[in-house]
C-alpha cells in the first residue's frame, strides 16, 4: 500500500489516481467492445464515457461537500483544500447516470439500451477504483482483532499501525464479481433496462452491508445510517422500480405481438 507510486521530476503518480485512470479505460474498452457485439453505435461510446466521467466526478465531489457542510460552514477554506480528494461514490453514480441520459437525449439514442451497456463497465471501473482506495488508505474499515486484517504504516487517511477490516479489498472483489454477474444477466435479459436495474439493486444492497464495517467518519450520517446507506435505500427502490417497469413493458410488447428492439 502506497499513496505515491513513482515520481518523474516534480510529477508524481499517485496510486489512487492511477487506478481510477485504469478503471475508466477498462470501462471504456469493455463498453466499446460490447457495443460492437450488440450492434450499437460504438463510435458514440467514447463521448458517452467522457460525459459520464465528468458528470460523475462533479456530482461525487458535490455530494462529498454536502456531507461535510459543517466543516465548510466553520472553515470555507475547506473547499479549496479538498479539491483533489474526497468523493462520494453514490454522487458519481447519480451524476453519471444523469449526464448519460442527457447525452443520449442529445444524440437521439435509446437510453435504456446504453444504460444496460455501460453499467457492467461501471462495476468493473469501481473494482479498480477500490484498489486505488487500498493504495491510498481511504475508505478504510473499523478496527479489528481478527486474523484477516490490514495495517497501514504511512497513510494520510487511515489510522496507521492499527489492524483494520480490509473493506477496500472486500469492495473491490464484490465489484469484480458484480461485473461478471451483470454480464451474465445481459446475455439473458428480456427487456432493455434490466441490467441497469440489477446494478442498482445489487450495488445498493452490497454497499449497505459493507457500510457497517467501514471506520472512516467522513462519510456523513443521516440518523443512525451513513449517508451512503441512506441513499442506497432509494437507489435500491429505484432499481426495483426500473425492473418492474421493464418487466411490464416487455409483457405488454409480448401480449401485443410486438418485439422490443
Amino acid at each position: 500500500m502506497r499513496e505515491e507510486l513513482f515520481s518523474i521530476g516534480s510529477f508524481t503518480v499517485y496510486g489512487y489516481g492511477f487506478m481510477i485512470a485504469i478503471g475508466v479505460l477498462a470501462a471504456y474498452f469493455t463498453a466499446e467492445y460490447r457495443a460492437k457485439k450488440y450492434k450499437l453505435q460504438d463510435e458514440q461510446i467514447f463521448y458517452l464515457v467522457i460525459w459520464c466521467v465528468l458528470g460523475g466526478f462533479v456530482s461525487a465531489k458535490l455530494l462529498f461537500w454536502m456531507t461535510e457542510w459543517k466543516s465548510i460552514w466553520n472553515d470555507p477554506g475547506f473547499l479549496l483544500r479538498t479539491m483533489g480528494d474526497g468523493f462520494v461514490v453514490y454522487g458519481g453514480i447519480i451524476g453519471g447516470i444523469l449526464t448519460g441520459w442527457i447525452f443520449c437525449r442529445r444524440k437521439k439514442l435509446e437510453f435504456l439500451k446504453y444504460f444496460d451497456l455501460v453499467m457492467p463497465s461501471i462495476a468493473l471501473a469501481q473494482g479498480f477504483g477500490r484498489i486505488g482506495c487500498l493504495l491510498a488508505g481511504c475508505c478504510y474499515g473499523r478496527e479489528t482483532s481478527g486474523a484477516w486484517s490490514i495495517t497501514f504504516q504511512d497513510s494520510s487517511f487511515a489510522p496507521n499501525h492499527v489492524a483494520l477490516i480490509p473493506t477496500q479489498i472486500y469492495s473491490s472483489l464484490l465489484d469484480f464479481v458484480h461485473f461478471g454477474i451483470l454480464l451474465v444477466i445481459a446475455r439473458h435479459k428480456k427487456a432493455n433496462g434490466q441490467v441497469a436495474a440489477c446494478y442498482l439493486i445489487f450495488y445498493s444492497i452490497g454497499r449497505f452491508i459493507l457500510e457497517f464495517f467501514r471506520g472512516d467518519l467522513e462519510r456523513g450520517q443521516v440518523g443512525m445510517m451513513s449517508t451512503s446507506q441512506f441513499i442506497g435505500i432509494f437507489t435500491c427502490i429505484a432499481g426495483i422500480g426500473l425492473w418492474m417497469f421493464c418487466y411490464r413493458k416487455q409483457r405488454y410488447h409480448h401480449s401485443s405481438g410486438k418485439a422490443e428492439s
